[in-house]
């Protein structure tokens, strides 16, 4: 596998984002689907303004986005790639929630937690 400078310096960005203990903390959340700012800041224990700081490094980064129902803001991850990084390095560094996904594609097999597979498991995340 080749990997020019650009493409370095584009995953080195993104791990950048990532290697922060809030944003880690709100990605995690939002695991779970679309979320208000309130029920993120209930879910995470991060207060304003820092929660909202961190909801704009993720923004900016093209890990989030959201949506405006009347005068809330919902959040959501990004896209289905976004969601494989988050999944794929909660995997690798042996985070303690479940991160397998039932998406209608694996439905149809048997989807088994990657979290009961150790570190290596990650490659078999999506």
């Amino acid at each position: 596998m080749s990997l020019d400078r650009a493409q370095a310096d584009a995953m080195v960005e993104r791990l950048r984002t990532l290697a922060q203990p809030q944003r880690l903390m709100i990605l995690a959340s939002l695991l779970d689907g679309e979320q208000a700012v309130g029920e993120i800041e209930a879910a995470t224990g991060i207060g304003q303004p820092a929660l909202s700081q961190q909801l704009a490094e993720l923004r900016r980064a093209a890990l989030v986005v959201t949506r405006r129902e009347a005068r809330q803001i919902h959040y959501r991850i990004a896209d289905d790639q976004a969601e494989e990084w988050v999944r794929a390095l909660f995997a690798a560094l042996g985070a303690a929630r479940p991160v397998a996904k039932v998406t209608p594609a694996s439905a149809k097999r048997a989807v088994t937690p990657a979290y009961l597979f150790g570190a290596a498991s990650f490659a078999r995340v999506g």
